[in-house]
């Protein structure tokens, strides 16, 4: 069967008692292993007891085809269910899956982390066609799955937090959702005996000050600020940022104002192809953002994108002054965003 998004976190928590084994599957490896566990503990409160836990992966799976029912019907020695965890599954385990869910030994969970899977086929089609199975797909959080998850998080460590500081840390979170729970964590310790998070607690832990003035440069350059620019190129400089580094994320970001781009020619709307990047943009560069997408058309882009690598390339060559360079490439490419 097919688990909804929208029900995910709900049926891990609490599975069905006649499910024999689900897939938990997607993008987001973090919350894949969240979600997997959660099912896990369903069973057995320790995810690490070998008595009641085997650990088995895609590979020895592979060679070894006949272990996953001799696992799922083998007696806990001390008694009570247990569980056949499989890691970074394919579609190489179609086959072996739906022969196992027709005729299932034991009465083992079996819980399948895989990947990004493709819709309708191989490992995925089994699981969501088996009336005693489950297919959970886990895609990255939405700002809204976010707001909930910052909030449920510092909750259980006895925290609110103001709104101003909720939607900075949600501007900031969202590519796994293992990171975010690390990130969530070092934030709770730090503001540990208060009751409130604010928006300093939030900027002191998971704000990165070199990142932010990077992106000040790369803004600058994508909207033809020049003397904005300048200064902040000095400043870079002054606190010693590597060049290559700066590069590199001017990389990134124009390769992200070019998805945007190409999602308004599909009929998106500028704010709809805003939200669906990921990580998302802060949201105190939106505006920003919304302005260069607006500003550059695609082939300005893959100039820019060109010129980049090949500026990548020259800042690694030991006789050129990369910082030169580095600067170069950015006043040239704010002089495209200027010439519109």
């Amino acid at each position: 069967m097919i688990v909804k998004s929208s029900d995910a976190d709900r049926y891990a928590a609490n599975p069905p008692k006649a499910l024999v084994a689900a897939l938990v599957f997607g993008p987001d490896s973090g919350l894949v292993r969240e979600r997997a566990e959660t099912l896990m503990k369903t069973v057995v409160d320790d995810i690490n007891d070998a008595f009641r836990v085997a650990d088995l992966d895609s590979d020895g799976l592979s060679s070894d085809p006949a272990r996953l029912s001799d696992e799922t019907a083998a007696i806990s020695m001390l008694g009570g269910r247990r569980v056949v965890r499989v890691r970074s599954a394919g579609n190489a385990l179609a086959k072996l899956f739906d022969s196992f869910l027709e005729e299932p030994k034991g009465d083992a969970l079996v819980v399948v982390e895989g990947g990004d899977l493709a819709k309708g086929t191989g490992l995925r089609k089994v699981f969501e066609e088996a009336e005693n199975a489950a297919a959970i797909a886990c895609y990255p959080d939405t700002a809204r799955d976010l707001f909930d998850v910052v909030r449920n998080a510092l909750k259980a460590e006895g925290l609110s937090i103001a709104p101003e500081a909720l939607e900075d840390a949600v501007g900031r979170l969202g590519s796994d959702r293992g990171v975010t729970r690390r990130e969530l964590e070092k934030l709770a310790l730090y503001c540990h005996g208060r009751k409130q998070v604010t928006l300093e607690d939030v900027r002191a832990v998971m704000g990165d000050e070199a990142e932010a003035r990077v992106e000040e440069a790369i803004d600058a350059a994508g909207n033809g600020d020049l003397p904005r620019l300048d200064l902040a190129l000095e400043r870079l400089w002054i606190a010693g940022t590597s060049p290559v580094a700066v590069v590199r994320q001017s990389l990134s970001h124009f390769q992200r104002v070019l998805l945007a781009n190409v999602e308004t020619k599909r009929g998106e709307t500028i704010d709809g192809a805003i939200r669906k990047l990921r990580p998302p943009v802060h949201f105190s560069r939106v505006t920003s953002f919304k302005n260069q997408a607006q500003r550059w058309n695609e082939a300005k882009l893959g100039d820019a994108l060109d010129l980049l690598l090949d500026t990548e390339a020259l800042c690694k060559t030991t006789a050129v002054p990369a910082e030169a360079a580095c600067g170069k490439a950015l006043f040239s490419v704010a002089a495209m965003a200027k010439a519109r």
